[in-house]
């Protein structure tokens, strides 16, 4: 009856499979493999079999199987962990006639694959069913019910016998199923329904399949979605006998003019409830999705960057997109996104991309907690620069139907900003340093519309913030503010091209603090050597915080003396429990967008820099004094021969 939407799954890349088998001993292990593979029952059986190969055409997907008999013994131990994490699939035995080795299926095998974390699909199987006594008959179902409830990792159950062969061979069929074509991501079987994640990428095949935008699809556009993921259309029979199908058991997945997204969702459930996962995996893997109902983002196109100090921007294309599906979004028009609007704009992706660091909390929203219009854009920014294969990810996810060449730019060379004075970047990236306690975090929280607070946290890691600034004559930037914590400093300034991505460095102290001012001057000298060394020299911008204490005397002078003696502007003063410091951010941006500006130069820098144009000056002397040579030397030749002549 659904014919029509059957067909056989790609081998997602696989050219070969592991098969490990293990259980207690005399469950019937070696014998299994042995029958299968000869297709007899064996005479003799060793005690452990070396791997055995089941060839291509063995099965429908035509991919050759290696089977690994393993050791029941524990002096075998080592070799039967590496077989379980080599393991594409785990058999796991035990014997129809001897309860008490189903007994150690949940008392020791089981448990001993979660220790070992192992992540392969599990086949639990019933070997010798014909020893079986059947005066005391029991349902397979009734026995595994419990076990599966407690260990979700069990694709399938089967029994068998390698002595009459019964549902021998379907054994490595079903787990070679349960590897290529994975129930457990598609299907809640406690639940009995598909996994919110199969529902959000169906719901985005449908949406891909519903040319007209009408919400439902009618022949032609289900004929279409047949072709491209089986080759073949639909006759007029099979696609009525597919819609009286769903329509029975789906009353609203079927409207006057086609088949509605629950209808459309039905289905799926109609393969798996059938044992037909391979078809619901044609479609997902024709429409890109891995095994974790997600993009393999590594084979996606996104520019390379061919240096260090370059970056990747969304461009006015993708800008403009994002715009326009914020405004679709933003059904109350109040210029925000609440929580249930932004879960509707991402419901065709597999996650909120935003829901943990380091997006989490990183863009402005309003005091009820919705998403502005620059926060949105702003988060796309950071997910840009920070992930720019998962942000391309997402944009398709939400219906981004432009070729990825026009999604992105890549910037030119920081160091070519520099030499040229001027930059065409639209995202800065600013790195914040301190101290602890010198309210660096303040800055980050005032940026983002946050109000101040008295309490102090200590911040556990690297933390983002970004948002748009409003520059003069109307230009809009993105500022990226990235706080680097005092203990990881050190660490973090070791790597020679930790400042390649930075445009300009901010260095914070507590001005009412000596410590925290001696500290912040150790921090910009490093900053300073670090970018002199690696050739990055980053502009620096020092900020003296908590204006509203009474000042260390001494650090405001010795402030002063130091950014004079490194040629870079005089510290800011502010305090964020008085009053909001967009002055700040604006003239982050501003030192931004003149790179060759600000750059620190310390007096070993100042050195070497005096050493290199000496050496420069010599080499032009001796290149003009050797052309004169030359030229000279020609001259005396040309009269010689003249007079000769």
């Amino acid at each position: 009856m659904l014919g029509g939407f059957g067909g056989k799954s790609p081998p997602v890349g696989r050219t070969s499979l592991r098969i490990a088998v293990a259980g207690d001993k005399g469950t019937g292990k070696s014998s299994l493999i042995s029958a299968v593979a000869s297709e007899t029952f064996p005479d003799n059986v060793p005690r452990v079999l070396p791997p055995t190969t089941l060839p291509a055409d063995a099965f429908p997907d035509f991919i050759p199987i290696t089977i690994v008999d393993t050791p029941s013994s524990i002096d075998n131990r080592i070799k039967l962990i590496e077989e379980f994490r080599k393991a594409d699939a785990v058999i796991l035995t035990y014997a129809c006639d001897q309860p008490s080795t189903l007994d150690r299926l949940s008392s020791y095998w089981l448990p001993e694959l979660r220790r070992l974390e192992i992540k392969a699909p599990v086949i639990v199987v019933g070997c010798k069913l014909d020893l079986r006594d059947e005066r005391t008959p029991t349902r397979l179902d009734d026995i595994m019910a419990p076990i599966m409830k407690e260990y979700r990792e069990i694709e399938t159950c089967i029994e068998c016998s390698a002595l009459t062969l019964i549902q021998a061979p379907e054994v490595f069929y079903y787990a070679s199923k349960a590897v290529l074509h994975p129930t457990f991501p598609l299907f809640d079987q406690e639940k009995h329904c598909l996994k919110p994640r199969l529902c959000r990428a169906v719901q985005r095949i449908f949406n891909l399949c519903d040319h007209d935008l009408d919400g439902v699809l009618n022949d032609a556009e289900l004929n279409d979605f047949q072709v491209n993921c089986f080759g073949a259309p639909l006759d007029p029979v099979e696609l009525m006998g597919v819609k009286k199908v769903v329509q029975e058991r789906q009353p609203d997945g079927v409207a006057d003019l086609g088949l509605t997204l629950p209808g459309f969702l039905f289905l799926f459930s109609l393969f798996i409830d059938r044992g037909r996962p391979e078809t619901a995996w044609t479609i997902l893997r024709k429409c890109g999705y891995n095994d974790s109902l997600e993009f393999n983002t590594e084979l996606l196109p996104v520019p390379p960057k061919q240096s260090p100090d370059q970056s990747i921007e969304l461009t006015n294309k993708a800008m403009d997109f994002l715009s326009g599906i914020f405004q679709l979004y933003d059904l109350d028009n109040d210029g925000a996104l609440q929580p249930a609007e932004l879960d509707g704009l991402f419901q065709t992706a597999p996650d909120s991309p935003w829901s943990e660091a380091p997006y989490k909390d990183a863009a402005e929203k309003t005091s009820g907690g919705n998403l502005t219009i620059n926060g949105f854009l702003s988060e796309w920014a950071l997910m840009t620069l920070l992930d720019p294969r998962k942000s391309l990810a997402n944009l398709i996810y939400i219906g981004y139907g432009h070729e990825p060449a026009s999604t992105f730019s890549v910037t030119r060379k920081r160091s070519l900003d520099r030499k040229n004075q001027r930059t065409e970047r639209n995202v800065f990236q600013c790195f914040v340093f301190g101290p602890r306690k010198s309210g660096k975090s303040a800055i980050l929280d005032s940026f983002l519309g946050r109000k101040f607070s008295n309490s102090y946290k200590a911040t556990m890691g690297e933390q983002y913030a970004a948002n748009v600034v409003d520059q003069p004559g109307g230009t809009k930037k993105t500022l990226i503010l990235r706080e680097i914590p005092e203990e990881r400093v050190k660490k973090f300034l070791t790597n020679k091209e930790s400042l390649a991505a930075c445009d300009v460095a901010v260095v914070v102290y507590d001005s009412s603090d000596v410590y925290s001012w001696k500290k912040a001057r150790e921090i910009l000298m490093e900053v300073a050597r670090r970018g002199e060394e690696s050739g990055h020299g980053t502009p620096c911008l020092l900020v003296a915080a908590k204006d509203d204490l009474d000042p260390y005397p001494m650090s405001v002078q010795e402030s002063d003396r130091v950014c004079m003696e490194l040629g870079i502007d005089v510290p800011v003063s502010l305090s964020m429990k008085l009053g909001e410091p967009n002055s700040l951010f604006s003239r982050i941006v501003s030192i931004a967008e003149n790179p060759h500006l600000s750059i620190p130069e310390t007096e070993s820098g100042r050195r070497s820099k005096n050493i290199r144009q000496l050496v420069n000056s010599s080499l032009l002397f001796v290149s003009v004094g050797t052309a004169v040579g030359f030229a000279g030397l020609a001259a005396y030749r040309a009269y010689s021969a003249r007079k000769n002549a």
